[in-house]
């Protein structure tokens, strides 16, 4: 028989206490309080619109426009159904010279659900492609030698004189640059005296008030002065004086009046929830005017507003979206068993369906089902020829070890000349005509290949996958 835990003023059995112990591990779950934000940037994937902190995910989620973060340093979540973000910008090429990689992500947000390909939200998806900033490295060329020195910058007194060399022995390549500088300066010296023009020295502070207060029988004034020496005036050769006065005076504007600090007035009441479903931010203000601060008296220390979460408890209309359109059905004509091949239009159709719409948000609008004519080549043998290479795809596995990139030729069916509109029913016009299927075709034999050529290459200095 087990014995019991022994526990400060109370006995706890083992199986009771084995089960608050695994409780107290568990990990955080929705209801753990989040930052609840009023809009979620597509563009970005950052939260805005700061409404606090200290509410559940369910309760910020209320209305599907919101988002939230788990923490200040965590990535931001959108409250709609999962979907994956825009693409991030490609990361600067890993080389700025020859053939490097860039890479760019994409990240499952939202919540209630998971985005396509069966992710959960928080997923992260990586692309990788290769990248040439500049088909060649740089490479530097070598100085000439130096030119000769050009005149005295002055007629009289010291002044400078430069010369140049060029970067052409060799002439650097690819961008590339000489090491040092394409001009050299020395000081030079003309054995002449110049003259020494004089100019102000700057104004010197303004002195005493000659009155102590405002009013009386004469205006009060401050004086200042300034001096001839900066520099002063040569005597041989002889400068020029310094035009203008040495002296200037001002009216005083007298003593002020003694400063008034702000006093806050009371707070107002506070506002009405400002939304009808989800959470909202009430408001209280008041003002800097118990008293009003004069003659440069202190402003009120403080927030002239603060700010309250208010929950409707009332979760918002969440609108319908269509989801991606499905596979074209067969191409079939009822009336007739086998059109393959063959100039006889069919019919497919393909459907959508509209997802997420919650609490009485709006129906998707448009078709669930899109019907259209066309003719059936599945499997239908036709001559062919060879595409051009296809353009390079991206890097794969992106963060798995050695990457490489591919491109193709195949060999393409020539599909026939058939009608591309067809008339159904008279005075209705004619409708478009789409070929489905995918058709065999026969090409001569390419580098011993009758469908595909492929030809490979490894991405060269590709960047680690890193959390953004």
């Amino acid at each position: 028989m087990s014995t019991p835990v022994q526990a400060p003023g109370f006995l706890l059995p083992p199986p009771l206490l084995l089960l608050l112990l695994l409780l107290l591990t568990l990990p955080a779950t929705g209801s753990d309080p989040v930052l609840c934000f009023t809009q979620y940037e597509e563009s970005s994937g950052k939260c805005k619109g700061l409404l606090g902190g200290g509410v559940s995910v369910e309760d910020c989620c209320l209305n599907a426009d919101y988002a939230f973060q788990e923490s200040s340093h965590s990535f931001c979540m959108a409250c709609s159904f999962p979907h994956w973000s825009p693409w991030s910008t490609w990361t600067p090429c890993s080389m700025t010279c020859t053939e490097g990689s860039q890479l760019r992500h994409r990240r499952c947000v939202g919540q209630g659900g998971q985005c396509p390909d069966k992710m959960e939200p928080g997923t992260l998806q990586w692309q990788l492609q290769a990248c040439e900033d500049q088909p060649c490295c740089p490479e530097m060329g070598g100085w000439s030698n130096w030119g000769s020195w050009t005149s005295c910058s002055v007629t009289c007194s010291r002044g400078t004189r430069t010369r140049h060399r060029a970067c052409d022995q060799p002439v650097p390549k690819c961008g590339g640059g000489c090491l040092g500088e394409a001009k050299e300066s020395e000081a030079c010296d003309t054995k002449q005296v110049c003259p020494t023009h004089g100019a102000w020295a700057a104004w010197g502070p303004w002195g005493p008030c000659s009155g102590t207060c405002r009013g009386g029988p004469r205006a009060h004034t401050e004086k200042r002065s300034r001096t001839c020496s900066a520099p002063e005036p040569s005597k041989q050769p002889p400068g020029n004086p310094c035009s203008g006065s040495a002296y200037e005076q001002r009216a005083c504007t007298g003593l002020p009046p003694c400063p008034v600090a702000g006093g806050w007035g009371p707070w107002s009441p506070v506002s009405p929830c400002p939304v009808t479903c989800g959470l909202g931010q009430t408001r209280e203000q008041r003002t800097c005017d118990h008293p009003v601060p004069q003659h440069g008296g202190l402003f009120c220390v403080g927030d002239a507003t603060r700010t309250h979460i208010c929950n409707t408890a009332v979760p918002c209309p969440v609108n319908g979206e269509w989801g991606p359109w499905g596979e074209w059905s067969t191409c079939t004509r009822p009336s007739i068993k086998h059109i393959s091949c063959q100039e006889i239009p069919g019919q497919q159709i393909r459907s959508r369906s509209c997802k997420g719409r919650k609490f009485d948000g709006q129906r998707c609008v448009g078709q669930q089902q899109d019907i259209r004519h066309c003719y059936n080549i599945q499997r239908c043998l036709w001559k062919g020829s060879w595409s051009e290479w296809s353009t390079w795809g991206l890097c794969m596995p992106p963060c798995g070890p050695n990457p490489v990139r591919t491109r193709q030729r195949l060999c393409k069916a020539t599909l026939p000349k058939f009608s591309p509109t067809v008339t159904i029913v008279e005075g209705q016009g004619e409708k478009n005509v789409t070929f489905w299927g995918k058709p065999s075709a026969l090409c001569d034999v390419l580098q011993g290949q009758k469908v595909m050529v492929e030809e490979k290459r490894p991405c060269l200095h590709v960047p680690a996958c890193r959390e953004p």
